[in-house]
């Protein structure tokens, strides 16, 4: 443990570097209910095909990024309710130049993370290029480069398992897309040091007859048995299976363990199986809520014959269901209560950590000046390939923090030299999305609403309502109201009356994400060069 307390003191100096800017309680969604319970999801965000590892008495959690960058987010937690995002293990994606522009729906899918020898590691696929790993031993610092454990296209949601023995294991699934073939679980030995596999591997489960598109395979060992957790049946209305056998290369038996049966809560599947050291058993999954992404649930964990029930049998069918809500996890003490950030002052010297920019981030970007309690967002031509925003890489986004809330924010507009072509801006991003933005011409400023529909298709931007501004400086807001995540946009100029402008817009998810919410600062290519926009603060609140 000496390892590992030295570990802890080096991730708390770590953590002061780190932006500090919201350790306030969301107040939009908070977990944990104050009395000894929590209410599910657990993370009302889209932490997309989460997995979590215990380390030490501290637990870990990463999921899926795609192409936003920073990626491979951690989370740290002391009680597996309460989540704070500490860090992130993939400063930018790669091959970098490839990442230049956005490559929605592409880059890290599906991650694992384990600790092993004092160390914490991380495996992902990319579907385009193969299965990657990254490690450290100080999980709020930095990690390592990757490596490029399996090559191929197609290879998805790798974990590993390292044997009693020291021996090293891969289990993954495929993407059809790339692979040609999908619903296949496969298993491949590892070197000892979980850097490349050693063989071809051999499948271990086929999924096409009763549990089409099983995948996101989990490995673990209990009781001498292997075991595959693994959802099937598609993300919106799967289940979760659990697979076992006593040979690592199986027969595995299989088992339905988590379903949606009589709950809310579709699709429950794809997570972490955690054991505390006060001996309680655990299941975190997510729940696709379209433009909400993929949220994170905890569920409780009893086994019976050495077969995992997940959330609580209700209909005595033998087949667990999620709970929405339950007592929390035993720990040796209470923790504080903790929400992942949200608002922010801009008021810190870097960006929050909230904050992944749609493709990897240039310098020129953005600045945050010592001194000064602003975020500078520079005008940006947008590439020639964009026909909207969607393709635009210098989108500075965040999740959807939950069900209802209200996004508030204050810019200002320098367009420089330039008589019209720089607008900054609000956006509400998915395959459709909608802007509040600040533009201006010869005849001074102006506020428009726009929304593209279909713009992952190429759609059209298309301008639903334009006033004009009595400087160059606005309030923006928007708010999104459950179930469908409808959006309506307004401003102000003094910051006390708000008028709504344009039209109320459903939200939509983007590719495999939720919707997102954030900020740009553009230039049309024609414009002279130059301009900016402040931005003095983004604030999220309940309605």
């Amino acid at each position: 443990m000496k390892k590992f307390t030295s570990v802890l003191f080096f991730g708390l100096l770590a953590m002061l570097s780190f932006p500090q800017e919201n350790k306030e309680l969301s107040e939009v969604w908070v977990a944990d209910m104050g009395d000894g319970t929590y209410q599910n999801p657990i993370l009302y965000a889209d932490y997309s095909d989460p997995d979590v590892t215990r380390f030490g008495d501290d637990y870990f959690m990463t999921a899926s990024s795609f192409n936003a960058a920073p990626g491979l987010p951690i989370l740290h937690s002391k009680d597996l309710v309460n989540w704070e995002l500490v860090n992130y293990a993939l400063p930018k994606q790669f091959p970098e130049e490839l990442f230049q522009l956005p490559q929605h729906g592409n880059g890290v899918w599906a991650p694992s993370i384990r600790s092993h020898n004092d160390q914490l590691y991380i495996y992902w696929g990319d579907p385009d290029q193969g299965i990657f790993m990254t490690k450290t031993s100080d999980p709020f610092g930095k990690w390592e480069k990757p490596v490029l454990v399996m090559e191929g296209k197609g290879l998805i949601d790798p974990s590993p398992l390292w044997d009693d023995d020291g021996k090293a294991y891969l289990v993954h699934a495929y993407a059809g897309s790339r692979a040609g073939v999908k619903s296949l679980i496969s298993v491949n030995k590892m070197n000892e040091d979980g850097t490349r596999v050693l063989d071809a591997g051999r499948h271990v489960f086929d999924g096409h007859d009763q549990n089409p598109t099983i995948e996101g395979p989990k490995f673990y060992k209990r009781n001498a048995y292997y075991y595959i957790f693994a959802p099937a049946g598609g993300v919106p209305t799967g289940w979760q299976l659990a697979l076992r056998s006593k040979n690592i290369y199986g027969p595995y038996e299989e088992k339905k363990v988590l379903e949606q049966g009589s709950t809310k809560i579709n699709g429950p599947h794809q997570g972490a199986w955690v054991q505390t050291p006060q001996g309680e058993d655990w299941f975190f999954h997510f729940q696709d809520l379209e433009a909400y992404g993929r949220v994170v649930h905890l569920q409780p964990v009893k086994w019976e014959n050495d077969w995992p029930l997940m959330g609580k049998d209700f209909d005595g069918n033998g087949v667990g269901e999620p709970v929405q809500t339950y007592k929390k996890p035993k720990t040796d003490k209470d923790y504080a209560i903790l929400t992942p950030p949200e608002s922010t002052e801009f008021d810190q010297d870097s960006l929050g950590l909230q904050w992944q920019w749609n493709a990897n981030p240039e310098v020129v970007w953005h600045a945050r000046l010592p001194g000064t309690d602003h975020l500078r967002l520079f005008s940006i031509k947008t590439p020639k390939e964009a026909e909207n925003l969607w393709l635009v890489p210098n989108l500075l986004l965040q999740k959807f923090p939950g069900p209802d809330f209200r996004v508030t924010t204050k810019i200002q507009l320098f367009p420089e030299e330039a008589e019209s072509g720089k607008t900054a801006g609000l956006i509400v991003l998915g395959m459709d999305y909608a802007t509040l933005s600040i533009s201006h011409d010869r005849n001074g400023y102006f506020i428009q609403q726009t929304r593209a529909l279909k713009a992952n298709e190429g759609g059209k931007e298309e301008v639903l309502e334009t006033q004009r501004l009595s400087s160059k400086t606005a309030i923006f807001r928007v708010e999104v109201s459950a179930p469908e995540a409808t959006c309506q946009f307004s401003y102000s100029e003094d910051g006390q009356n708000f008028k709504k402008i344009g039209k109320p817009f459903t939200a939509k998810p983007g590719k495999w994400v939720g919707a997102k919410i954030g900020l740009f600062s553009i230039s049309s290519p024609e414009a002279k060069r130059g301009g900016y926009a402040d931005v003095d603060w983004f604030r999220i609140s309940k309605k």
